[in-house]
């Protein structure tokens, strides 16, 4: 099924104003219904390298895949919708590429990426994602972040050591407790939610949210929502303006309608069953 009718997609990235390389790195599929984000971590270019294998790995076998199946469709093994499925094992093989691309040559030792992976199918959006990098939506006038960081400032927010205000003047921001190709296997965070037409979902790299107020960038949507693209060039401009201390990527996907999945006979009947 070609979803590039049904969704909108546009993206910027920028090294920012201090770094002098890019190591995030994004990709999107727009008749699939699949976008990634990755920000690299690691030495020289490492995290250059690391980001982009991520998105290259998943974008590479995801088209391969929705080639043969469909994400809707029911595993008869498991007995579970087969989305879920797809997408955390490319997100493990992307692992393991990293891993041992970290592991055998030694200018790449320790490199890792976070990563943030959204598939839209059946009005669904299934999100798999490790580290600091962010999805967040857009509803009805209301942004809401959607991802939870993998971060050690997360943690102690959480165990109530800082408060949410004090953590926006952390020295250890960019400290993350969970990312792809440091440890040979790795278990991405997965959830899935339901779609509404006229949804603006945003992922983003740390170095939006880092230098941009979650109101500033509610307010900006709202803005320039009507031009996708201009709204994703605007929230890369308005961090390096606020200083641009890291590179900076965003992918904005709009929901311009519904996109059930195609069911037959079969399908239907396996739907019933779940």
């Amino acid at each position: 099924m070609d979803l590039s009718q049904s969704l909108e997609i546009a993206s910027c990235t920028d090294p920012g104003m201090v770094r002098s390389h890019n190591e995030d790195s994004i990709a999107s599929d727009p008749a699939n219904g699949l976008v990634v984000l990755a920000d690299g971590m690691g030495g020289y270019n490492a995290g250059e390298v690391a980001s982009g294998m991520a998105t290259t790995v998943i974008t590479t076998e995801m088209q391969q895949l929705l080639a043969k199946v469909q994400p809707h469709e029911i595993d008869p093994q498991t007995n579970r919708v087969l989305a879920g499925e797809l997408v955390r094992e490319q997100v493990m093989k992307a692992n393991a590429s990293i891993y041992h691309a970290a592991q055998s040559q030694p200018q790449y030792a320790g490199m890792g990426t976070t990563l943030v992976v959204c598939l839209f199918y059946d009005n669904k959006a299934l999100v798999a994602h490790l580290g600091d990098s962010r999805l967040y939506r857009m509803r009805d006038g209301e942004l809401t972040q959607v991802t939870r960081d993998h971060s050690l400032l997360q943690e102690q927010i959480d165990s109530g050591l800082i408060t949410a205000e004090q953590a926006k003047h952390a020295q250890h921001k960019n400290l993350v407790t969970k990312a792809l190709g440091i440890d040979p296997s790795v278990e991405p965070e997965m959830h899935e939610y339901d779609t509404r037409t006229g949804d603006i979902y945003l992922l983003c790299s740390d170095g939006l949210c880092d230098m941009v107020e979650d109101d500033d960038i509610s307010m900006t949507l709202e803005a320039l929502g009507a031009n996708l693209k201009l709204a994703a060039q605007q929230l890369v401009q308005m961090a390096n303006d606020n200083g641009g201390k890291d590179n900076v990527s965003v992918i904005l996907v709009r929901v311009l309608r519904e996109y059930p999945a195609a069911r037959g006979v079969m399908g239907k009947f396996l739907g019933w069953l779940k």
